[in-house]
């Protein structure tokens, strides 16, 4: 993680690995572990990272899963639009970088631009190219208008998470990020299938119902 980092806030969403001790072995006053005995789902882990992160203070909160396939080189641009006021949210955008051809599986390639299409023709964000990274930069003082507690807690939140950007009125930034794979298995299946579906159907309809004209006051 680089030194500029002021503070980092591990979510432990209720893994039954080791991933809780060795943070704790770290030793660091800037790591912070929140632990969830049960697993509420990854946009839980990171709304709630979120909260604690604006708590202690954060300018701007950027998320890096631990996966491994966000590389730490790439945040100083991630958080570049949010630090200079160009941006509220910031994504990292896989496919736009050089090597995206030759490194993200191709299945993963059109599944990804798939997503991100339907997610910008529902949300009306226009600079939209990968919905789906999950290396991110948010302003802290944004977070109030994305109202948190309500937003999708699972698999297909940064989708969710977009459409609240786009009803808020947020101004989207994104920048290009290097793709780090290593052979991983995609997760997306028939289930996946079905949640993303939940919450596009949502997304239409908070669309549909903002264009609806409001009746004139008395």
């Amino acid at each position: 993680m680089p030194v500029f980092v002021d503070c980092i806030v591990v979510v432990d969403d209720g893994s039954v690995d080791d991933t809780a001790a060795r943070v704790e072995r770290l030793g660091s006053a800037r790591v912070h572990l929140l632990r969830q005995v049960q697993s509420r789902g990854v946009g839980a882990a990171i709304y709630r990272g979120y909260a604690h992160a604006a708590a202690l203070g954060a300018f701007v909160i950027a998320v890096m899963a631990g996966d491994g396939q966000m590389h730490p080189d790439d945040l100083p641009a991630v958080l570049g639009p949010v630090l200079r006021g160009e941006a509220d949210y910031v994504k990292g955008n896989r496919v736009a970088h050089p090597s995206a051809l030759r490194v993200m599986p191709i299945g993963r390639r059109v599944g990804t631009t798939a997503l991100a299409w339907l997610t910008r023709v529902i949300t009306g964000l226009p600079a939209l190219s990968d919905a789906q990274c999950g290396f991110t930069a948010v302003a802290a003082a944004a977070l109030p208008a994305l109202d948190l507690d309500a937003r999708w807690p699972g698999y297909g939140y940064p989708n969710d998470l977009l459409g609240a950007v786009a009803r808020a009125g947020l101004r989207l930034g994104e920048v290009t990020v290097r793709p780090v794979y290593r052979g991983e298995a995609s997760g997306l299946g028939p289930r996946q299938l079905g949640t993303f579906a939940r919450v596009f159907l949502g997304l239409a309809r908070h669309r549909a119902r903002s264009a609806r004209p409001r009746p004139a006051a008395p």
